[in-house]
């Protein structure tokens, strides 16, 4: 300690301080201050280091998480993009039965009324024939008989 004391008040020599130029510049004397001073910015930039590489590596460990759960939610997403659409897919192709079910239904309908509309023209054509073959009888007995027949059915005269 008492080397110390005697230190300070001592001017080192000129190739001391040119040993350390990087204390040289800040501080010409005192040897073991500007050691001390030296080592303390030695630790300071060390702690600095160490405090970057950890702020980097929570930076980088923030980013992946957060890309992990992006894409996550990406998955999530498409999935049930997929289950609903191909749930819209399913319910579409059961339109398509049923469409192509009442279109078989109705063109059977039409079908069936078309067929009773020939019957009741067949009906409305054998009673038109049968009409006219009574007034074509009817006709031949009132000339056989040379009546005329009560009823006209020629209302204007």
């Amino acid at each position: 300690m008492a080397e110390l004391k005697t230190a300070p008040t001592e001017k080192p020599a000129a190739p001391v301080s040119d040993q350390v130029p990087h204390a040289a510049e800040k501080k010409p004397s005192g040897g073991s201050l500007d050691r001390d001073i030296a080592l303390a910015e030695v630790e300071k930039d060390k702690n600095l280091s160490f405090i970057r590489a950890w702020e980097d590596s929570e930076k980088t460990r923030a980013e992946n998480k957060a890309q992990k759960k992006l894409s996550e939610v990406s998955s999530w997403e498409n999935s049930k993009k997929a289950a609903l659409e191909a749930k819209l897919r399913k319910i579409e192709e059961q339109l398509e039965k049923k469409k192509a079910e009442y279109g078989e239904k109705t063109k059977n309908k039409i079908g069936l009324i078309h067929k009773e509309a020939d019957e009741k023209r067949a009906m409305v054509e054998a009673r038109r024939r049968e009409e006219i073959l009574k007034a074509d009888e009817m006709a031949a007995k009132y000339r056989a008989t040379g009546t005329t027949p009560k009823k006209l059915l020629l209302g204007c005269f």
